[in-house]
């Protein structure tokens, strides 16, 4: 970690709320609060939560809720692994692990009986076979950073901690097109964990309890959902809970999730969508 954001680095420890990492640039303007229509939610129901998991994705595949985890040096405990979750007891059942001394985990995507695995810095990806849970390749990418994998059903979309996704052609890992995300004029930097909900792309925000709804036809971001009264209480139920990430769509039985890095509980919630 660079020494300008050490001072930083140790206010997002004592806060709780906040993400360890740490964008390599930010030149943007100062955006204001709220410009795009809030997304009230209401909260439907809780459940139990790894508080191990220092999630980095979410996501639904074939009725089962996965997770996938990262693992930053100062925690010993954290681990850099996806698998499936028991949804009676948060506990996750590990399908595949990475050498933390390596690679630090990041998001995950099902798509065409395969799972890619994005890591943080390493510029890698891997590729795994979606029954067996074997990896059956590697890919990587010219993006500084991996954070957030998604599909609208053709293309794997990635998050790398800017405001720009970038499409991945999922056979050949090229680069198809990238798509600026902007509120109001103003660039919505630090998309990170990434869900495709009927036709919308929904985005956390980095270091911020928001999940933001994209239009993926133009980029602008069309509706913001103030979940802090969430990360609150995940807080005050649990001291090391960290900052919000994760969002995973059943889209079997249209139920929505969310939880954050080390929470206790997985939210149920509903809102238009």
């Amino acid at each position: 970690m660079k020494p300008i954001y050490s001072l930083l680095f140790s206010l997002f420890l004592i806060v709780g709320c906040t993400e360890t990492k740490v964008p390599e640039t930010v030149n943007v303007p100062v955006k204001p609060d709220n410009s795009a229509p809030a997304i009230n939610y209401t909260l439907v129901n809780t459940t139990p939560h790894d508080t191990l998991a220092f999630t980095e994705g979410l996501l639904f595949y074939k009725d089962q809720l996965f997770e996938s985890t990262g693992a930053p040096d100062y925690m010993p405990q954290a681990r850099s692994l996806f698998g499936s979750v028991d949804m009676k007891t948060g506990k996750i059942d590990v399908k595949a692990e990475l050498d933390k001394k390596i690679y630090f985990g990041e998001g995950i995507v099902f798509l065409n009986e395969k799972i890619y695995q994005l890591t943080y810095k390493n510029q890698k990806g891997f590729i795994y076979d979606a029954k067996s849970f074997k990896k059956i390749g590697e890919f990587s990418y010219q993006n500084k950073e991996g954070w957030g994998l998604t599909t609208d059903g053709s293309n794997i979309i990635m998050s790398d901690g800017t405001n720009v996704l970038t499409y991945l052609d999922p056979v050949s890992l090229k680069v198809t097109k990238t798509l600026a995300v902007s509120d109001d004029g103003y660039a919505e930097d630090y998309l990170n964990e990434l869900e495709y909900i009927q036709g919308f792309i929904y985005a956390n925000i980095w270091n911020k309890n928001f999940i933001v709804k994209i239009d993926p036809a133009s980029g602008k971001v069309v509706g913001r959902m103030d979940l802090s009264t969430l990360c609150t209480t995940a807080r005050a139920r649990f001291r090391n809970a960290l900052e919000m990430n994760g969002i995973a769509y059943d889209a079997s039985n249209n139920k929505i999730y969310v939880t954050g890095k080390f929470w206790p509980h997985l939210y149920e919630i509903n809102f238009a969508h």
